[in-house]
């Protein structure tokens, strides 16, 4: 077991339920179609998908085609990340090359190379706060938080020690350089919609 799996096991053995249970909960829910379902510090959310949102979402997965093939890019799928009881689906993810599923058949965050989310208006200082918190401490290589209400991005890299080293603040219809990261490309935002 990795450090950061004995963190996660750590944070579900200190609670009487943990993300497994929740999220089997989750599962018998009727969870209205368009919404999106996650479970950040053990308390759960779910966000309607907005045009807007989608339409960010969708940008990036097909700038990042250009250079990924489809089975490393994930989108709204559950991972699990330290910190109590947090299992995102998070809006855009890139995979390591060869990363395999963990023994219960998901995906483990230290395969991580990259995370996108775009902020919906209810769940903003998940996305700015636990999660910043929670893929710093996972050491994701690059964090990239796209607000349409304010029309920038966030630029999060270089984790280390549960903090990220740098962080670097573009308006929309900037670029994101990001090559000197694993990514090693450069992402557009002229054509990211605001709210």
């Amino acid at each position: 077991m990795t450090v950061l799996e004995d963190r996660i096991a750590m944070a579900e053995s200190d609670n009487t339920i943990t993300l497994d249970e929740m999220f089997e909960r989750l599962e018998k829910m009727p969870v209205p179609e368009g919404y999106k379902v996650e479970i950040v510090e053990g308390t759960v959310f779910m966000s309607p998908q907005r045009d807007t949102h989608w339409e960010i979402i969708l940008d990036i997965v097909e700038q990042l085609r250009a250079k990924y093939p489809r089975k490393r890019l994930k989108s709204d799928v559950r991972i699990d990340y330290p910190g109590h009881l947090n299992g995102f689906a998070t809006d855009v993810t890139v995979m390591a090359e060869g990363a395999a599923r963990t023994e219960d058949g998901r995906r483990h965050c230290g395969d991580v190379e990259f995370v996108a989310e775009v902020i919906a208006r209810g769940t903003a200082a998940n996305d700015y706060g636990p999660k910043k918190a929670a893929y710093a401490e996972a050491e994701v290589p690059v964090y990239v938080i796209a607000d349409p209400y304010r029309g920038e991005c966030r630029v999060l890299t270089h984790p280390r020690g549960g903090k990220c080293a740098r962080e670097v603040k573009a308006d929309f219809g900037e670029e994101l350089d990001l090559t000197d990261t694993p990514l090693g490309l450069v992402l557009k935002t002229d054509e990211f919609p605001r709210d």
